[in-house]
């Protein structure tokens, strides 16, 4: 059954290119491991919040905006191989992560719906 994980991270606005470029970069080695599509997502109307917000998830600076991306996988088995990898694939660790790790968000979700 399809699977996606998703994540919401911040990245400085003048990081914008390079945060493209290391997406575009990352596609091939998540495809190879079995990725059908990426899908990378650039805030452009993200509200601050009183009780809770994607700003207020990631912790967002004045200078930072709101990324929320995806990928689709063929099922849930074939998104976990992939991630077991980053640990141990030399390919992941030449990544260049233009953001804060540890404010970013990610999980795994089961389609339920789709139109």
């Amino acid at each position: 059954m399809t699977y996606y994980t998703g994540f919401l991270l911040p990245v400085k606005a003048a990081d914008k290119n390079r945060y493209i470029a290391s997406a575009q970069a990352a596609w091939p080695h998540f495809q190879r491991y079995g990725a059908l599509e990426q899908v990378e997502t650039w805030g452009d109307d993200v509200p601050d919040g009183q009780v809770t917000s994607f700003p207020m998830a990631v912790k967002k600076q004045d200078d930072e905006v709101v990324v929320l991306s995806w990928i689709r996988w063929p099922d849930k088995a074939t998104a976990d191989a992939c991630y077991a990898t980053m640990d141990t694939d030399p390919a992941w660790q030449a990544m260049d992560m233009p953001f804060d790790g540890k404010r970013m968000m990610w999980g795994g979700f089961a389609r339920i719906f789709q139109s």
